[in-house]
Parts: C-alpha cells; structure tokens; sequence
C-alpha cells in the first residue's frame, strides 16, 4: 500500500491542496530528516532518517503535481486498476471524428485539418476542466458517504485528460511531419 503523503504533511485529503502549506511542511520536513543533521547518530537511525527524507521527497514531488496528485488519490481509493480503464459512450463518440481524423492526417497531412482537431480538443478540455473544477474544489468538505461518487467523477475526468493527452501527442507528431 502506498503511503500517505496528506498524512505525512497533516493536511487533509485534497486534489488542490493549499500549496504554500505543502511547500512549508516539506521544507520544515527537509531539515528534519536531512541526512547531514543525522551523520553521528546510530546506522539505523541513518538509514530510518533516509528514508524519511526520501518519503518526503516523494510526498513533496507527487503532491505538488496535478496530474500525480490526481493518479495518487484516485490509486489509493482503489480507482486506477489496470484493465478497468474504460471511458463514457458518450465521450467516445465526441472524439470517434477526431480519432478518424488524426487517421488520416497520417496519411495526408493538412495544416487546416490539425488546427480545427486542436480547436476541438481544446474546447472539450476546457469543458471537462469546467465541470470538474467545482467537484475538485468541494472535495475535502464532503461528508464521508458523497466521497464515493466524487472520486467517480474525478476518475471519469482523469481519463478524459489522459485520452485528450493521447490525441494532443498525435496532433504534434502530425505537426512536425507537415
């Protein structure tokens, strides 16, 4: 089981965590379990301290990144297993057309066909962004019991970035080829 980096920085649970308490807990913690400041001590305190600073590390680099903080959350409720990874019908359909047409830009570049795929992802993040920000931002006050259908929706977004991410990768291959 992954640890818990809200618990090591005593900040709850929360995909936008107040950065600046995240930035202070993780440099209080820095110089706590530095390496230097433990060199006389006993080898298993060394290495106890050494893995602490090394956990801090970790906490500060995942907690401090959207994206990670996203995977890290949903990851721990379970939300992430592989080969259940599956996207609404409905927002396959919304990118079946850009899938097709990222197709045949790779047989056919066209600068006009690429700027129009990248309008259209750009406005289908933005949506998503839209409707998840409230979600995201009202997560640490739930009640315990609407947590649940929170995280779903935070899942179902995440997977929608991912595949939006997927697309945008596509379209720049497609650009340095044209």
């Amino acid at each position: 089981m992954q640890p818990d980096y809200f618990a090591l920085y005593g900040l709850p649970e929360s995909f936008l965590p107040d950065e600046k308490a995240l930035k202070t807990k993780y440099y209080a913690l820095s110089r706590e379990y530095h390496p230097d400041f433990h060199a006389t001590a006993a080898p298993e305190q060394q290495q106890r301290m050494l893995e602490l600073s090394t956990q801090n590390t970790n906490a500060y680099r995942t907690l401090s990144s959207y994206d990670q903080r996203l995977q890290y959350i949903l990851q721990r409720h379970g939300l992430l297993e592989e080969g259940k990874q599956e996207l609404p019908a409905d927002f396959l359909m919304e990118v079946m057309e850009l899938n097709e047409q990222l197709m045949e830009l790779e047989f056919e570049p066209d600068a006009g066909v690429a700027a129009r795929v990248q309008t259209e992802v750009d406005r289908i993040e933005n949506e998503i962004e839209t409707n998840i920000r409230p979600v995201l931002a009202s997560y640490t006050e739930l009640p315990e019991e609407h947590r649940p259908a929170a995280l779903q929706q935070v899942r179902t977004y995440y997977l929608k970035r991912r595949y939006l991410l997927r697309i945008r990768e596509s379209l720049s291959k497609f650009a340095t080829r044209s």
